[in-house]
């Protein structure tokens, strides 16, 4: 079990890549607080999970319930050792004029402003321990960003270069933060990312800029996961690693 005795926090949790990435975790030997906005879909894989997991309404973009996850995590298994900074939201592919503010604002509040507060809420645990792993999902659209997704790709690319200088700041405090960029996932947000009707047809149309054919599933990034918060990337940190089957070549 290569998490074994390690307590971590995974938002967005509730479905997709946040809950393979729970369940993952706990197959290694993880204790999970499954932190969603979706409190019923939380609770639902928290209790597919078993004892090893509990289950949080979180909005992520609001401190007192980011304290609320960390204090849930103390108060249940004794700390928080990782983090997977993965709630995310996007809105839909349009032109960039067409995007509203209070849109704009979701996008960054939840993309950006939910890793701040995380941040914030678990480092100073971290640094009196010396030691602690975080794990922010950034996207391949803040490495290649695609037309109509402007703002989506902007927030982005804030996680992907954020995560590099935190992983500087925290260094001298054993405290690793790594970045895991998928491409477009099969998953809930996918009709928005494409901006069209979710057809077979238009499926095929976004996989063939994919070099490896298909789209990202939650297995491929949870694995990433499993691995980046796990004893055999010790030594890595400031990575933006994209799970991508090649599309950022």
């Amino acid at each position: 079990m290569r998490l074994k005795n390690k307590v971590a926090i995974v938002t967005g949790a509730a479905s997709g890549f946040g809950a393979e990435t729970a369940r993952m975790y706990a197959r290694e030997g993880a204790k999970v607080v499954i932190a969603d906005l979706n409190e019923e879909g939380a609770r639902k894989v928290a209790a597919e999970i078993g004892s090893s997991a509990v289950a949080i309404r979180c909005d992520v973009s609001k401190r007192p319930d980011v304290d609320a996850a960390v204090a849930l995590a103390i108060s249940q298994f004794g700390g928080v050792d990782i983090v997977v900074n993965n709630a995310g939201y996007t809105h839909k592919n349009q032109p960039f004029l067409n995007v509203d503010e209070a849109t704009f604002d979701r996008c960054f509040d939840v993309n950006v402003k939910a890793i701040y507060h995380m941040i914030n809420a678990v480092v100073p645990m971290m640094r009196a321990k010396k030691s602690g792993c975080i794990i922010n999902v950034g996207s391949t659209a803040g490495i290649r960003p695609r037309p109509g997704l402007t703002w989506y790709n902007a927030s982005k690319g804030a996680a992907n270069l954020l995560t590099k200088s935190l992983a500087v700041e925290l260094a001298p405090d054993n405290i690793r933060v790594n970045v895991i960029c998928p491409v477009m996932g099969d998953t809930g947000m996918l009709g928005d990312f494409m901006g069209v009707p979710d057809t077979p047809e238009n499926r095929a149309r976004f996989i063939s800029t994919i070099p490896m054919g298909r789209l990202s599933v939650p297995s491929d990034i949870a694995n990433a996961a499993v691995f980046l918060a796990s004893e055999e990337a010790s030594f890595l940190t400031g990575v933006e690693l994209p799970v991508d089957g090649g599309r950022t070549v």
